[in-house]
């Protein structure tokens, strides 16, 4: 090597080695953005679902997603119930910790501590009784209806689990590789139909009204109304883009404060007049019941809700402020989720209590006006999955579902379908990507033949 090139050569390594100190110290939001989300998702499935951290984030994080994450690696402190998560292992600054009773929180500061205050010890419900539902349905299962369950095409790639309600019964259930019917599954935005009916508990107990307004005072954006939030309309500025840092990846992966951060958001159209899907508002929808309810809100989706109804696998994750993330972070098994629909269908009503305002689920599943039918006024959906289906257009006609049939939907392929005039609810968990434009109207449809064809009993 001549002597002229030495000192080019180790000026480069310098201008390497400062630049991947500077990354280090001071990422890009969007790699910061990448590290938690990996860090998150981890910790959910190591410390909830008891999946292999390193199969997680091949699976669940790295195959499906953004070309950055495949380079994501990750270390699990099970002792203190951290998982960190960093690009090349150094870049990202990505950290979440493990609480009992409110799961895993991104923490984008590094305070562990002030995310540890936010947890509770959860009391488990007893088993259910051998002959109850589900697990006592068994002898209930049609076989017509479990062969629609084995067709892949229907069922869709990347499926997880399947389970097929009728009448109050167990008649079909399926699971992928490696899932079984006690694996808590993520919901995604599943969860906003959770934090409605926890909204509409609160309304039963006289601490909310649909109609109140006023969570801005002194501001124009007073006038929006609980019911705006619940319908998604409620005009605050709120970007729902994913793959970059927008509004809804700042609050999910950079905001330890998530609904500090929503109500900071300005209005960006009259109050009812628009509709724009947001996470946030579900978020802030989460800070309003549980500042009206009070001491030991954070517990109260357990005791009051998941309990009563059996849902002994379901949790809400908290934020590290102890806001619980009702627009994306519910976890349950696929019954569990099959007995939340259940309930919806029985208009919130429970082995005979009522947990809901009488025509409350009717309120939620109507449509909202703002949404040109595709949305409804309590965070459900009145139209399925688009697929390919050009924007603006009813994805369900062309499989000819009821006119009925409302959706519970949520990222990478999460359904639930509940048709009441059958009594019939289909739910559908995996890890689907929206670039593969599966629909699961066309498993409802089929399900749909074989139980009107069935006999009555």
């Amino acid at each position: 090597m001549s002597k002229k090139l030495k000192p080019v050569l180790a000026g480069l390594a310098l201008v390497l080695v400062g630049g991947a100190l500077a990354l280090r110290l001071h990422p890009p939001e969007m790699l910061r953005v990448g590290a938690s989300y990996s860090a998150k998702i981890v910790c959910s499935n190591v410390f909830l679902a008891g999946r292999d951290a390193q199969a997680v984030l091949a699976d669940d994080v790295q195959a499906p997603g953004h070309p950055l994450l495949k380079l994501m690696r990750v270390s699990v402190d099970r002792e203190h119930k951290l998982v960190h998560a960093d690009l090349f292992g150094f870049i990202g600054r990505g950290l979440a910790v493990y609480r009992s009773g409110t799961g895993c929180a991104v923490v984008p500061d590094g305070d562990v501590a002030a995310a540890e205050r936010h947890q509770f010890v959860p009391t488990v419900p007893p088993a259910p009784p051998a002959a109850s539902w589900p697990q006592g349905a068994q002898a209930d299962t049609v076989a017509t209806t479990q062969a629609i369950l084995a067709n892949e095409t229907l069922a869709g790639p990347g499926m997880r689990a399947i389970v097929v309600i009728h009448k109050g019964r167990l008649v079909a259930q399926r699971y992928g590789p490696g899932f079984t019917q006690d694996t808590p599954l993520l919901g995604w935005s599943m969860s906003k139909s959770v934090t409605a009916a926890l909204i509409g508990m609160q309304v039963g107990a006289g601490k909310l009204q649909l109609a109140q307004a006023g969570f801005w005072p002194g501001d124009g954006r007073a006038a929006v109304k609980l019911a705006d939030l619940m319908a998604m309309s409620s005009g605050l500025a709120f970007n729902e883009g994913y793959g970059d840092v927008s509004d809804v990846t700042r609050m999910l992966y950079l905001e330890p404060d998530m609904a500090a951060y929503v109500h900071a958001q300005p209005l960006a159209q009259a109050p009812g007049s628009t509709w724009n899907y947001s996470s946030g508002t579900s978020v802030l929808l989460s800070r309003i019941w549980q500042q009206a309810a009070g001491a030991d809100a954070i517990s109260l989706p357990q005791r009051q809700l998941f309990a009563p109804l059996g849902m002994r696998s379901a949790l809400i994750e908290a934020d590290a402020r102890g806001t619980l993330v009702g627009s994306s972070y519910m976890y349950a098994s696929a019954p569990d989720w099959a007995r939340f629909g259940q309930f919806l269908l029985q208009d919130g009503v429970w082995e005979g209590k009522r947990l809901l305002p009488e025509g409350y689920v009717a309120m939620m599943s109507s449509v909202a006006p703002a949404s040109k039918g595709q949305y409804a006024k309590g965070q459900l959906w009145r139209w399925g999955p688009n697929g390919a289906t050009p924007e603006g257009r009813d994805p369900d006609v062309a499989f000819h579902l009821p006119p009925d049939t409302y959706w519970m939907e949520g990222h990478d392929g999460q359904s639930v379908a509940i048709v009441p005039s059958q009594q019939l609810l289909v739910v559908r968990l995996g890890l689907t990507p929206h670039r593969l434009y599966y629909q699961p109207q066309g498993l409802l449809a089929a399900v749909l033949r074989t139980v009107q064809a069935r006999p009555a009993p």
